[in-house]
């Protein structure tokens, strides 16, 4: 019987193959696999230019939410087509206008971040699948694969190393489409899992009430 080929020996017996192939076979169709998709859920840590961000986000094509944290301050991010939400703690707003205590207005409401504002192209980087999945699943140097492993949600994993480990690793699903389940950073820039690849989600504008006008240029960071 085919089913039976490869024997209870084999780690690709039942899976969809692609632990079989070339690592950088294996990057393109997890490449692919994550372009494809409808939407994921990231969470995890990046760190870039020397701040860590930890990130908690929900993306689709057309939009995003979640929480990020960076220094001590938590903010929440919701994208609906072009048009971008930012809803900050007092610790956030208090650095941003130099701790004169005027955030009385700003708590508990989304403010509307305009095109034009330069805070406007970091904050929407954070909500926009394709560009985030493209800055981030890159391994660096020779590719190799480095075993079969589980993620903690039981899934059967291929690994695939960019320099031997320190340009990267990533773990891609051996189950269904050939996702990428977890992505440690080289040079120590962060870890990151990836789950509900193609799982719908809904985003709506918050209601006129919900949302206040900054007045001025937002910060960036």
């Amino acid at each position: 019987m085919l089913s039976g080929c490869g024997g209870d020996d084999d780690p690709d017996a039942g899976t969809n193959g692609v632990g079989k192939l070339s690592a950088g076979r294996i990057e393109a169709k997890t490449r692919a696999a994550a372009d494809a998709a409808s939407a994921v859920r990231l969470s995890g840590t990046v760190v870039t230019s020397g701040r860590t961000y930890r990130l908690d986000m929900q993306l689709k094509d057309d939009g995003g939410t979640g929480s990020v944290t960076s220094q001590g301050a938590t903010f929440k991010l919701l994208r609906v087509g072009r048009e971008l939400y930012l809803m900050a703690d007092a610790g956030f707003w208090n650095h941003a206008e130099g701790g004169d205590g005027a955030t009385g207005k700003l708590d508990g409401k989304y403010v509307k971040v305009p095109q034009g504002d330069p805070a406007y192209k970091k904050f929407s980087g954070f909500t926009d699948k394709d560009v985030l999945l493209d800055g981030l699943l890159t391994l660096h140097g020779a590719l190799a694969t480095d075993g079969h492993h589980t993620d903690q949600s039981g899934t059967p994993t291929i690994r695939v190393t960019g320099d031997k480990g320190s340009g990267g690793t990533l773990d891609v699903s051996l189950k269904g489409s050939p996702y990428p389940l977890r992505l440690v950073r080289g040079g120590g820039a962060g870890t990151l899992r990836f789950s509900d690849w193609g799982k719908s989600f809904t985003v709506r504008k918050p209601a006129e009430s919900e949302t206040v006008d900054y007045g001025r240029q937002l910060p960036a960071s």
